[in-house]
């Protein structure tokens, strides 16, 4: 068995390394040519005259967008910067950061062009018109980081109005990886998704996507008890009631979960679960360690808010959890929507599917939690590791096999046609920019911040 966290680990640093470097680098992605340019007799090839032509291919037929440009491999990552990880509403400018980390992991680990795009408004209809306005250029639309209850109807609005797949990483990306993480969790400590209770602890954006996913997968909504700031959800819930054209998801969880009717807070919705679902508030001391104490034998807790999560891991294995997993990569388990959302559109991509179907996101969860499985489970490890690069052609495979079994899939493709390509986009992806900075094209970071990372 892996060793446990440690409460000596310094919590601190990835934010004084990343102060440092940001600005040594002014940025994380930069924009660079895909096609050769031996002389200037090559613009001719690839701008005027002789871009005239596939120009007027695409005017004549154009569905041939995808194969003249970009467009099959560029998704669009938009943002009003309401929710920014654990930081709330701080604005287009400053959500920017985190869309180009996102672009970064879409190239690195899934070969996706993505491009940053954060919107200077917060009025639900500006931003839906906004991105449909973008159709043309982009295969697909990850949105980030919008606020709840806008973020519904927005992904719900866009899913239904545009002909390219839009998705909403913080609903369903998460939903993916929790649900990969659960399957796992639930083998490690012998327990079956039909028979466990749930506590469901901040019920945002992401616990709301959580909640749809592992009732569909088998969870009874009866032991399911859910509870955002005001308390644990049940019919009574009348500040909820009163704004359910609003909060639609919230007031249907109210009437369909919590069998018992229980009410109160946090410490009541944790007695006696089987497992804990953490997305609230970046406070490690939301969550007491005596509360921990209160759940059912060989406990789960997944406290995931960033960048601080609700209890620091250490505290909630010595309160007696069996398995933990947060949301950061300096500790085991981390359970990052980065396993997910670039394989995703990887596989959506490479059939030109429509949509992200709910199907399509439980095969990237069983594929995840299935690659996990093979490489060995233990209370430290159920699910893979971002390093493990490997894990990201197989999603991507699962993902538009699904697709294309269910009918939206503009392009067929064979299993090992797939993978095939798959496989080679991505390590094609990881080799180009060791190739970039081995080459001194990307700077190594200066010595003095290699020796305080070391």
């Amino acid at each position: 068995m892996s060793p446990r966290v440690q409460q000596s680990h310094d919590t601190r640093r990835p934010d004084r390394d990343a102060l440092y470097l940001h600005p040594f680098y002014h940025g994380k992605i930069q924009v660079m040519p895909k096609c050769p340019v031996r002389d200037l007799s090559d613009f001719a090839v690839w701008y005027t005259p002789g871009v005239a032509a596939p120009c007027r291919a695409i005017q004549k037929h154009p569905e041939q967008v995808f194969e003249h440009t970009n467009k099959g491999n560029s998704v669009a990552i938009v943002t009003d910067g309401t929710r920014v990880l654990g930081l709330g509403d701080i604005g287009p400018e400053a959500a920017l950061p985190v869309m180009e980390g996102k672009a970064l992991l879409f190239k690195y680990l899934g070969d996706v062009d993505a491009v940053p795009i954060c919107l200077d408004t917060k009025e639900p209809d500006a931003f839906i018109q906004t991105v449909k306005l973008l159709e043309p250029a982009f295969g697909g639309i990850n949105l980030e980081d919008i606020a709840q209850p806008k973020c519904f109807h927005i992904l719900d609005t866009l899913r239904a109005e545009m002909d390219i797949p839009v998705w909403h990483d913080d609903q369903q990306g998460t939903a993916t990886v929790v649900m990969a993480a659960l399957i796992n969790a639930l083998k490690v400590v012998e327990k079956e998704i039909e028979n466990i209770r749930i506590a469901m602890i901040g019920m945002g954006a992401a616990n709301v996507a959580n909640y749809r996913i592992v009732t569909r997968a088998g969870a009874d909504p009866a032991k399911v008890i859910a509870c955002d700031l005001c308390g644990i959800l049940h019919p009574g819930r009348h500040d909820i009631e009163a704004r359910q054209d609003e909060f639609t998801d919230a007031w249907k969880i109210c009437l369909e979960s919590n069998g018992r009717r229980l009410r109160g807070g946090i410490a009541e919705a944790m007695r006696g679960a089987d497992v804990c679902i953490a997305f609230s508030c970046p406070d490690p001391d939301l969550i007491r360690p005596e509360w921990v104490s209160e759940m059912a034998h060989d406990a789960v807790v997944f406290a995931c808010a960033n960048p601080r999560p609700e209890i620091w891991p250490w505290m909630a294995e010595e309160a007696g959890a069996a398995i933990v997993a947060t949301g950061r990569g300096d500790f085991p388990n981390q359970l990052n929507n980065s396993l997910c959302f670039p394989a995703i559109f990887r596989g959506v991509l490479d059939v030109r599917a429509r949509h992200i179907t709910n199907e399509m996101q439980m095969a990237a969860a069983r594929e995840l939690a299935l690659f996990a499985e093979q490489q060995g489970l233990h209370e430290q490890r159920i699910l893979p590791r971002m390093d493990e690069w490997e894990v990201f052609p197989r999603v991507a495979v699962a993902t538009a096999m699904q697709a294309q079994a269910q009918g939206v899939a503009r392009r067929t493709r064979s299993r090992e046609e797939l993978d095939a390509t798959a496989h080679r986009k991505i390590r094609e992806a990881r080799e180009s920019l060791a190739a970039l900075v081995d080459a001194g094209v990307i700077a190594a970071p200066p010595r003095e911040a290699i020796l305080e990372m070391a």
